[in-house]
């Protein structure tokens, strides 16, 4: 998939990272970014110093192993089995408010009396309860929201500051271990094994409008279900998946805070976790995703979605993985306006890539918004930029210069009636060198072949040839976002609007494509806005786009 969907491979938007990965990790046959969180190499008696000075080992009271009435259960070494990462290290670590459940002798689950104050890389918890029938016990993490014995991964998640995965235990990232006892001591150890995946998003942009743009939100839809709620079976101590309501899909704001009111700057032209690194904590699975990062210029306040759609693909537990966040903006020129199959572009020696006076040059700001011009030197009656005339009423005249290559009327009707036209007002595109939003989705021309609703000869009634026989076709615009699952087999069609003489019209809300056929003097167009979409005769002397539907992703 080309840049409509930003659809590349798995290949390409998952790539491999070989440094401790997890041992019992299957092996896939392209290569996808993944970390493990739980390299898990046995059990340590002492605790390794941590390479962070501003992370604590233990702020605990060793003395307080004396404590009768509580039983020490010593969580974590260097094993990278915490609560919070560190994504270049793959260490994970407790934070303020984190606290375990035990189930002890009588059948109860308890919790922990004590919670790290602060980040740290070791624990000794304090576990009210009885802990002497046994040499070994279940130990869950249920994060920060739970009730003693549940935990729900959240479809609204909340992260800060850039780089910081201190939201986990409150976007519902939980684990279990088994604690062992230790001889000689009431105390026993464990290592806990994170249950859930991870997706970590580093946006960048080479666009320098983009540059000068925030991260707001990351919006994740999927086939099935990516947030769940979890309970612990009283009698077998698993946890237990229980679906939640809308459960397919997971917002994770990076705006609102007091540190990053507007967001995660994407300042950068590469990868970088340090500057807007952001991580989402989903259901493990297979799972075919979605992924609109919105992104919001702040001087002028236009905020709007980049899409990206993912082929199936299994999420493991305990691990983490890198989405493409290559923000390839959809970008495109002023220079496919043309009167129907004229010789010459509609702005031909008055481009806007002139830069020339206001009046004159090109217009390249929408009719009525703020600072547009209008030009009065758009194409005239025997100008080459002009529509191609000689066409008799009742009788086919295809296009042979500036059209040429473009669908015909018939190829246009099935788009129409089966190209299942989604309206997105959020999507957006950026065309002389303004950012802009609006434009609709159809199914891919292989998409509609598969289904045997596309003809190059007939129309989509089955019959008319629309070359040789007026007629028109249109359908209502689904006002309904694309599914993940359908996401993929679509491409997007931005709203261009047109000139339909010194002034650029509709922008963001229309857009009118030329097609190859012409009747007559009444060249076809597809025309499209929110409520509907059509294909029918137009007025052949506006400048509207030109330009192959394959540029636009269409396969």
């Amino acid at each position: 998939m080309r840049a409509h969907l930003h659809g590349k491979t798995n290949r390409e938007l998952l790539t491999k990272r070989t440094k401790k990965m997890k041992k019992t990790m299957k092996q896939h046959s392209f290569t996808s970014q993944l970390k493990s969180l739980a390299l898990v190499f046995g059990i340590a008696l002492t605790f390794a110093s941590c390479a962070n000075e501003d992370v604590a080992q233990n702020p605990t009271n060793p003395n307080e192993d004396n404590d009768k009435n509580l039983t020490t259960f010593v969580a974590g070494d260097e094993a990278k089995t915490r609560t919070s990462l560190n994504y270049n290290s793959s260490d994970f670590y407790w934070e303020a408010g984190d606290y375990i459940y035990v189930k002890d002798d009588d059948g109860v689950l308890q919790k922990s009396s004590n919670a790290p104050t602060q980040k740290v890389a070791s624990f000794k918890y304090r576990v009210p309860g009885k802990f002497s029938a046994h040499t070994s016990y279940k130990v869950y993490y249920l994060g920060k929201n739970s009730g003693g014995n549940s935990v729900t991964i959240s479809t609204n998640q909340s992260q800060t500051a850039p780089d910081n995965t201190a939201h986990f235990g409150t976007a519902g990232d939980y684990g279990t271990a088994t604690a062992n006892k230790v001889t000689g001591k009431q105390q026993f150890e464990f290592v806990l094994e994170h249950q859930v995946a991870y997706l970590v998003f580093q946006p960048y942009a080479s666009n320098q409008i983009l540059q000068n743009c925030y991260l707001t939100k990351i919006e994740v839809t999927s086939n099935n279900d990516i947030a769940e709620t979890y309970t612990v079976n009283p009698t077998t101590g698993a946890l237990d998946a229980s679906a939640v309501t809308d459960g397919d899909k997971i917002v994770l704001t990076t705006s609102g805070s007091s540190s990053n009111p507007d967001g995660f700057p994407l300042k950068t032209n590469s990868a970088s976790i340090a500057t807007n690194g952001a991580y989402m904590v989903i259901k493990p699975g297979t799972h075919t995703l979605k992924v609109r990062y919105w992104v919001k210029d702040v001087a002028t306040g236009t905020e709007g979605t980049i899409t990206k759609a993912f082929k199936s693909f299994s999420y493991d537990e305990n691990t983490y993985y890198d989405i493409d966040g290559n923000l390839n903006i959809r970008e495109y020129d002023g220079d496919h306006f043309y009167a129907w199959d004229a010789q010459e572009q509609y702005w031909k020696g008055y481009e806007w890539t002139k830069n020339l006076p206001a009046g004159i040059g090109q217009p390249t700001l929408k009719y009525g918004s703020p600072g547009f011009t209008i030009s009065m030197n758009y194409p005239k009656n025997g100008d080459s930029r002009y529509y191609h005339k000689g066409g008799s009423p009742g009788v086919r005249f295809d296009a042979t210069q500036s059209c040429v290559d473009l669908p015909n009327a018939n190829e246009m009707s099935w788009y129409v009636m089966y190209g299942d036209s989604h309206w997105d007002n959020d999507e957006l595109w950026v065309t002389m060198g303004h950012l802009h939003k609006g434009g609709t989705w159809l199914k891919k021309k292989s998409v509609l072949q598969a289904e045997h609703h596309y003809d190059t000869e007939k129309s989509a009634d089955g019959s008319t040839d629309m070359r040789i026989t007026v007629k028109s076709y249109s359908k209502p615009n689904s006002s309904v976002a694309l599914s993940a699952a359908d996401a993929y087999n679509y491409f997007y069609l931005p709203a261009f609007g047109y000139y339909p003489d010194a002034r650029w019209i509709n922008v963001g809300s229309g857009g009118e494509y030329w097609s190859s056929s012409c009747v007559g003097i009444s060249p076809y167009g597809l025309i499209f806005f929110a409520s509907f979409i059509s294909v029918n005769g137009m007025g052949p002397s506006g400048g509207k786009r030109a330009q192959k539907f394959s540029d636009f992703g269409d396969n």
